[in-house]
């Protein structure tokens, strides 16, 4: 047993019809390998992966397979240690017939990447078939007549095996008037003959009994015999001759049975009944043949279907013999002509599917096609639609490979149909279709899109916790989990902005809550980022800014700044008896944390100690004089006031003013001039006296206090040089404030700076300190001032 590297040239034809036929040859290397038939199975043949240059346990790691053409699965590869075994003991004979040398051919087909070798297996004939004789017995017809020297064909022993194996002498049993001779054909094989010896003598031996043996050049030789029964007749001076001694025919495979294939035609001199000529086929070649003859006519017709693919010639010996029993014969070679009657056949070797996309060029499908026709009958040609990202290529003989064209995009197109259509060149063509359905498997290459680059959401104020306020929404291409969108708030980089308490979001749906009630004083408006992230691997994200506006709600009264109302001692103004009508006695200077027509505020006068003395302007709040003032008027008036805002319901604040009349700024605690004084006016004047020196008394007090506090604010601030202001949590009234300016009575100005505490919640005063702040309202000799050292702090002059 050995094997054997050799280059074996083969011819393979791949036809692509692009714009023209194209047409080219490719040689290929073959391992090729020898053995003798009936070797039994299990025998190791050989160790491919050596023979191949791979490494132990390549063959598995790439898929390696062994493709058998034809039915016959003769070898069996261990991909693990690379040996190629014996499956079955091969017969020769069964696998190749007549055709030497008998080469069968394997392909070794590796995945990962794709790769292709030639294995061919040459298969030894050995001496295992004698030969056998078609009759057992065989008669001849001999005239006494016949001379020493003529030659009586004898019909030769058939022997599947080939070369020395096969039939190569003939030997007959000693006699006193035969003996044989052995010639070859034009294809090697022997036939015998028989010479005549001696003259035949009727009279003496009718008859003659011969063993005729045939021996084959095997080691040891086989042999096979027959008896060759002798009748010696009368004198038939003529045997049968042929007009031809050969007959060359075509004939399609596909002809009708009873077709005529060709008429054959022998003469005989003779006369009477050795001039008649019988047709008989004589020997066939080896194989059962698909005809008939009549034997009065010599003409030959098909009695069973031909197929080239299965015999594609027919050597046929005819026989005419007369009456006399002399004969003849011709030779008849029928060539079988192809028809295109087999339509190409598709395998596939490999299917990969699905095919994940964003994939560069892959192989989806490995393939063979094969004809068993010849010829054009045989040529073939592969093609897939145009309109398709896919492409196919040649690689080895009639093997094909369906890759991708580039990367595919599920999002686009999630399967394709395939049809491979493979076409002959015969004519008719015949053709055969494979349809393929390739699913394009999703990869997580889109992220989610939010409906909406940025959400504005409104919310009215002091609104009910968990309250619905709006929904963001995502959508994503993919499919499957990847597909699949979970929401999340983003942090924000706000510190001072406490986003997990005033927000939530449902993960599955978007939908986001208030989780506490808002207060538009506190919070106009905030701002967030939300992410929406699918669960593919890696997971995608994708952004959306979220604005929410807080609508307002007329939950504030207004809040009076001036006069001050929560005062130990009620509040009180001065009034020249001399004023004019329209002179400005008072502002009341009022705010109101709500905003738009929440914070418009209006001004009413509702209770006077004098109703017609005085009026406020409804639109800034000036307390002035209606007419002069008469010698009679009380010294003493106390006003009621409202400031209302604009809101619905609309809310509203009371203020109470004290008006005190004086004949001057210099004595303003002066007694009304006196007419006729009674003893009950003149108490009524003492108190008045006393009231106003426990006025003056408190104020020193007020403002010696003050003073007092403004020292120590001072002093902290020296030793904290970091502390440049009065630090006053934001409150809930805005930095505006409205004029209560106008021509004041007072003999000067003064001004002080009020902080309004905004945590407390009811706009009380911090302090109040004498300053010479920033101008913001001013009116004659009032002033309304915002101070630079705290937020939301006033000052009145």
């Amino acid at each position: 047993m050995e094997a054997a590297l050799a280059k074996t040239p083969e011819k393979r034809q791949v036809v692509f019809i692009v714009v023209l036929l194209l047409l080219w040859e490719a040689g290929s290397e073959a391992i090729r390998y020898s053995m003798p038939e009936e070797t039994k199975s299990g025998y190791l043949l050989a160790n491919l992966a050596k023979d191949l240059g791979l490494k132990v346990g390549e063959l598995t790691t790439r898929g390696a397979r062994i493709h058998h053409r034809g039915n016959k699965e003769l070898l069996q590869l261990d991909a693990e240690t690379g040996n190629l075994l014996l499956k079955e003991k091969p017969d020769r004979e069964k696998l190749c017939g007549a055709t030497e040398p008998c080469v069968l051919h394997f392909q070794l087909i590796l995945e990962n990447p794709v790769q292709f070798f030639q294995t061919d297996l040459q298969l030894t004939d050995i001496n295992d078939h004698s030969p056998e004789f078609p009759q057992r017995e065989m008669l001849l017809k001999i005239p006494e007549s016949a001379q020493p020297g003529t030659v009586f064909p004898l019909k030769a022993a058939q022997d599947p095996d080939i070369g020395s194996n096969a039939v190569q002498n003939y030997t007959v049993s000693p006699n006193l008037h035969f003996h044989v001779v052995t010639h070859s054909r034009a294809d090697g094989r022997k036939y015998p003959e028989l010479v005549l010896d001696r003259a035949l003598d009727r009279e003496e031996q009718p008859e003659l009994t011969l063993t005729l043996t045939a021996v084959d050049g095997g080691s040891p030789p086989r042999s096979g015999t027959t008896t060759v029964n002798i009748e010696v007749v009368d004198i038939n001076d003529n045997a049968p001759q042929f007009v031809q001694s050969l007959y060359e025919v075509q004939i399609p495979e596909n002809s009708p049975l009873g077709a005529l294939v060709v008429a054959v035609s022998a003469r005989d001199l003779d006369a009477g009944i050795y001039g008649k000529v019988v047709y008989s086929l004589f020997q066939g070649s080896g194989v059962s043949l698909p005809f008939v003859i009549d034997k009065f006519t010599g003409e030959i017709r098909l009695r069973e279907e031909l197929d080239f693919e299965v015999t594609n010639q027919y050597n046929i010996e005819i026989a005419a013999t007369d009456g006399g029993g002399f004969s003849g014969k011709c030779t008849v070679a029928v060539q079988v002509l192809d028809v295109n009657d087999n339509a190409p056949e598709l395998t596939i070797r490999k299917l990969t599917i699905p095919i994940p996309e964003n994939s560069p060029e892959t192989v989806v499908a490995v393939f063979s096609v094969s004809d068993a026709d010849s010829g054009d009958n045989g040529r073939m040609v592969c093609s897939i639609q145009n309109d398709l990202p896919f492409l196919l290529k040649p690689t080895f003989e009639n093997y094909y490979t369906l890759v991708t064209e580039g990367p595919l995009d599920r999002e686009s197109r999630s399967e394709y149909n395939i049809t491979i259509t493979v076409s002959d060149m015969g004519t008719p063509r015949l053709t055969t279709q494979h349809t393929i359905t390739v699913q394009v498997s999703d990869v997580n290459d889109n992220a989610p899109a939010f409906t909406q680059s940025s959400y504005t959401l409104f919310v009215q104020e002091n609104n009910s916790p968990a309250l619905h306020i709006g929904t963001i929404s995502a959508t994503d291409s993919d499919s499957g989990s990847n597909a699949h969108i979970t929401y999340s708030l983003l942090p924000t980089h706000d510190p001072q902005l406490d986003l997990s308490s005033l927000i939530s979001i449902n993960a599955d749906n978007g939908q986001l809550f208030a989780l506490r009630a808002l207060d538009y004083e506190a919070l106009q408006s905030f701002e967030f980022r939300v992410g929406a992230t699918d669960q593919g691997s890696p997971a995608l994200s994708s952004q959306a800014l979220v604005r929410v506006l807080v609508l307002d709600i007329n939950d504030n009264a207004p809040f009076v700044l001036y006069p001050l109302q929560n005062a130990s001692a009620p509040f009180t103004e001065l009034l020249p008896r001399a004023a004019e009508p329209g002179y400005l006695v008072t502002k009341v200077v009022a705010v109101d944390s709500d905003s738009g027509q929440n914070a418009w505020l209006s001004f009413q006068l509702l209770k006077a100690t004098e109703p017609g003395l005085f009026s406020v302007w409804a639109h800034n709040g000036e307390v002035r004089t209606s007419r002069l003032l008469s010698e009679r008027e009380a010294p003493k008036h106390r006003l009621l006031l409202l400031v209302k805002d604009n809101g619905d319901p609309p809310r509203s604040s009371s203020v109470t003013l004290h008006v005190l009349l004086v004949d001057g700024f210099s004595q303003p605690y002066l007694p009304l001039p006196q007419a006729e004084r009674d003893p009950a006016q003149e108490n009524e004047d003492r108190f008045t006296l006393y009231l106003v020196i426990a006025l003056a008394s408190v104020s020193s007090l007020f403002l010696l206090s003050v003073l007092l506090f403004i020292g120590v604010r001072l002093c902290r601030r020296a030793r904290g040089a970091s502390l440049g202001s009065c630090s006053v949590p934001e409150g809930h009234f805005p930095g505006h404030l409205v004029d209560v300016s106008g021509a004041g009575t007072l003999s000067q100005s003064y001004q002080y700076e009020m902080c309004l505490t905004g945590d407390s919640g009811t706009g009380e005063f911090s302090f109040l300190k004498p300053m010479i702040p920033n101008l913001l309202l001013q009116d004659a000799g009032r002033e309304v001032k915002e101070s630079p050292h705290c937020r939301d702090s006033f000052v009145f002059s």
